[in-house]
């Protein structure tokens, strides 16, 4: 498997004043679509969740751009503000869109980053997306059930699909699942029983870490499929 995968590495180019971020291209031979893939708020894009998803979804013939965002490749702990985070998401889906001229172009992210893409979407920043994946939307903080960081998700045009974990302390289903009928169709979402916010799950638990990041990825593959 890994050596049917195409990788590269790269400079990616934000603007002059934000500078630049290192980003990883991974692809199968033959790629059906291209997806950004913005890491969360603690862990860079080479954390063990997203190179294992990159290397599951590659399986499902979907390439994967991941990046770091300014803050992170400084090694800062504290997220950058929202125009930086939306103009290097921004910079990845044109990106994208050159190393991939043919394919259709998804954006997503792991928690803050998927946040900071549908930010982007929803300011008319990525106009040639056809949909938006969340690994984990973080609806509200720990302990503190709110919808307010889902307002802007009503100005977003393009389809999007929730992956979230039954055990997610930073997205309750009782908010979630009526956010995604009031969004209507442009909303699925899709619950992976025992899995916490980072997907996580038990030991008792049937399925392991490893068989979550597969069955979400066939969820993407089998959503894309249908748009």
């Amino acid at each position: 498997m890994t050596s049917q995968i195409i990788k590269k590495s790269f400079r990616l180019k934000v603007s002059k004043s934000i500078g630049e971020v290192s980003a990883l291209y991974y692809s199968p031979q033959k790629a059906e679509c291209i997806m950004t893939f913005a890491h969360g708020a603690g862990a860079g894009m080479k954390n063990k969740f997203m190179e294992e998803a990159s290397f599951a979804l590659a399986g499902q013939g979907i390439a994967t751009l991941r990046f770091n965002f300014p803050y992170m490749e400084k090694g800062k702990k504290v997220p950058d503000s929202k125009p930086v985070c939306a103009a290097t998401i921004s910079s990845a889906a044109e990106k994208a869109s050159k190393l991939c001229p043919k394919l259709p172009v998804v954006a997503s992210g792991k928690s803050f980053g998927g946040r900071m893409t549908s930010t982007a979407a929803s300011e008319g920043l990525l106009p040639g997306i056809k949909g938006i994946v969340f690994f984990g939307f973080p609806l509200h903080a720990p302990g503190k059930p709110s919808s307010d960081r889902a307002e802007h998700l009503f100005k977003v045009n393009v389809p999007m699909l929730f992956l979230q974990g039954s055990r997610d302390a930073l997205a309750s289903l009782d908010l979630l699942k009526p956010l995604c009928k009031k969004l209507g169709r442009n909303a699925e979402l899709f619950v992976f029983d025992g899995a916490d916010h980072s997907f996580h799950v038990s030991k008792s638990n049937e399925l392991k870490d490893s068989d979550i990041i597969e069955l979400m990825c066939k969820e993407i593959k089998r959503w894309l499929s249908v748009k």
